[in-house]
Parts: C-alpha cells; structure tokens; sequence
C-alpha cells in the first residue's frame, strides 16, 4: 500500500510540469466591466500552449503551437479562426511563457514588469481551404469554422492602420493585433 501511495505522487511530481495549467485575472479595457480572465494551459511534452480569454461577447481562444511554428486565433463573436506563423524574437519560448504564467499566478495582480510586446497582422479575406498543413492541433481547433491566413505586418503601428483590428492581449507579454475586412464588427 505504501509503494502505491508513493508511486502515485511521484508519477504527480513528474507529469505536474508537463501539463501545466492556470486561471489568471486580467485587466480588459474592452470588456465595459473593465475585467475578464484568462485560462492559459502549457503542455510541454506536445510544445503548445492554449490560452482562452472569457470577455463575453468579445471572447477568444488562441493556441501557439511551438512544434509547428504556427498559431491560431479564433474569434467567437466572429465565428472565425484566423492563423498566423509565429514570431519567435517576439513571442516567448514555451518554457518562458510557462515561468512568465506561473510569475503572474503568484503576484495575484495586473503586470508590474515592461510593457508588453506587439505585433501587428494583416488578415487575408480568403478562406484556408486546407488546415492540415498548420498541424493537427490548429487543424481540431479551427475546423468547421471559417478560417484566414494573417501575415505579419513588419514595423507597423497600430495608430496608423486605417482598417479595424481585433486586439488580444496575452497576459500582459504580447499584444497581438489582427486586423481586416474578416475582423470588423
């Protein structure tokens, strides 16, 4: 019976890193509440990471999925998914990301450190006809559902587009901002 009871917390020990997973509040000006929560899950034995922000109708999903070099976006209030390659000088390594979200799980509070990242893309009006080549993840996770290819907008501010952008802002480290025809309300 012992054996047993220390195999089981030792088998915790070694899978607790591997599928991590946290609930964070955030600050969200979009929301007219001013507040919304993301839930962000890292599992380092598939290199993805899954991030759901709950801002009611303004809610969204993205997944960053590190072995692929891909990411995907989808808008709920949109019914779309929007999918992007990574940019890995500015979008943080899974291994910091999950030290970043354990950082700001224990400070219980807004962001103290530097002002977050952005990155700005533009979203092509044509559908994806094939997700597959994204991988299998954002392949599940996009399917049935409209989905657009956004490239990178290199040294763009956002106060200078003149076409409407849906913003997501990812726990305080990257803003990232899609913006299109496919985005507008």
């Amino acid at each position: 019976m012992k054996f047993t009871i220390v195999f089981a917390g030792l088998l915790g020990v070694f899978l607790a890193p591997v599928l991590a997973d946290y609930n964070i509040n955030i600050s969200d000006d979009g929301n007219r509440a001013g507040s919304g929560q993301q839930s962000v899950s890292v599992n380092n034995e598939h290199n993805v990471a899954n991030v759901d922000n709950n801002n009611g109708w303004n809610s969204w999903n993205t997944l960053w999925d590190y072995e692929n070099g891909y990411a995907a976006t989808r808008l709920f209030r949109k019914k779309s998914c929007i999918v992007h390659k990574m940019n890995k000088e500015v979008m943080p390594s899974i291994q910091a990301l999950d030290a970043m979200v354990k950082e700001k799980k224990l400070q219980g509070k807004g962001p103290e450190g530097p002002p977050p990242k952005g990155l700005m893309f533009t979203v092509n009006p044509n559908k994806v006809d094939d997700l597959n080549k994204f991988g299998k993840n954002i392949a599940s996770m996009c399917h049935g559902i409209p989905t657009y290819m956004a490239e990178e907008i290199q040294g763009a501010n956002l106060f200078f587009s003149s076409e409407k952008c849906f913003i997501t802002n990812i726990l305080w480290v990257v803003n990232i901002s899609f913006c299109g025809r496919t985005v507008e309300n």
